[in-house]
């Protein structure tokens, strides 16, 4: 064959994209978005209750997943998405970021995996804190099917499940099987380095259960007791006083001063406020 007749690249490479530098009909690799790095920033604004910085930060890196063809990274920016617009309560935004990962998880056949089962919860968080309970339960059915089913599942992925799925079923008025639920969730936390704080949480979520059941008066004796042994738990020197904990003094405070512990939230109010000021 004469060099005139041998096939040169020009000959059959389509021109490139004088944008992004790919020939046309060929397919750019994915370029991941750096998770890890994303969250530990994520976390940091946390700290600081900066949530207009979370907010801009996770809007970059999903446009950076997008650009990229990183459906797992998208997967988790809207993951997170639906976490921050749940605490600030945008209920659209929330929504909107639910229905974007439910479509990812599907998109990406991961319906099966610990990543599905995590979407499944956070999503059905997001419904329960917005009043969607129905919608929360059957999702957090479908999050207990796939956790249930992978022995490696987490013990703090199983005790957050539980927790959260609970506090639907009371909304739901369905008590017998929050408190079997509740009873689940601090077993799991009990396996988990710090998981102290969950228990806190499970605890006053039980004294919130056993009032709505049976009203203050018939059940105070027991409420009190849970409140106590929250109290001992939120103090328990394993759980690291960081931007998580002061999260959490500032989410268990309003409890006990509903029923009256008025010195236990003023002090959890000024531990949170403490660990802000340093952050």
């Amino acid at each position: 064959m004469a060099n005139n007749e041998i096939l040169q690249p020009e000959d059959y490479v389509e021109p490139r994209c004088l944008l992004c530098e790919t020939p046309y009909g060929v397919e750019e690799p994915i370029k991941a978005i750096p998770q890890q790095r994303i969250i530990d920033k994520m976390n940091d604004y946390m700290s600081r209750r900066d949530y207009a910085g979370a907010e801009r930060h996770l809007l970059y890196w999903l446009e950076e997943a997008k650009l990229g063809r990183d459906q797992r990274g998208e997967l988790l920016i809207r993951n997170e998405m639906i976490g921050h617009y749940r605490k600030t309560g945008e209920r659209d935004k929330a929504f909107d970021s639910v229905d974007e990962a439910l479509r990812l998880v599907d998109a990406l056949k991961m319906q099966q995996t610990v990543s599905a089962g995590t979407t499944y919860t956070n999503a059905a968080t997001a419904c329960n804190a917005f009043g969607e309970n129905e919608r929360a339960l059957a999702l957090f059915e479908k999050a207990k099917a796939v956790y249930e089913a992978i022995p490696r599942t987490a013990p703090e992925l199983l005790g957050g499940l539980y927790n959260n799925m609970a506090l639907t079923c009371v909304a739901l008025g369905r008590f017998a099987e929050a408190y079997a639920l509740y009873d689940k969730a601090t077993a799991e936390m009990a396996k988990v380095p710090g998981g102290v704080l969950e228990q806190a949480i499970t605890c006053l979520n039980v004294a919130n259960a056993i009032e709505a059941e049976q009203g203050l008066e018939a059940g105070e004796s027991r409420i009190f007791e849970l409140l106590d042994q929250a109290y001992d738990l939120l103090d328990d020197s394993s759980a690291p006083r960081d931007g998580y904990y002061a999260f959490v003094c500032e989410k268990c405070a309003p409890t006990f001063s509903y029923y009256g512990y008025f010195a236990a939230a003023n002090e959890l109010n000024e531990r949170a406020k403490q660990i802000y000021e340093r952050a």
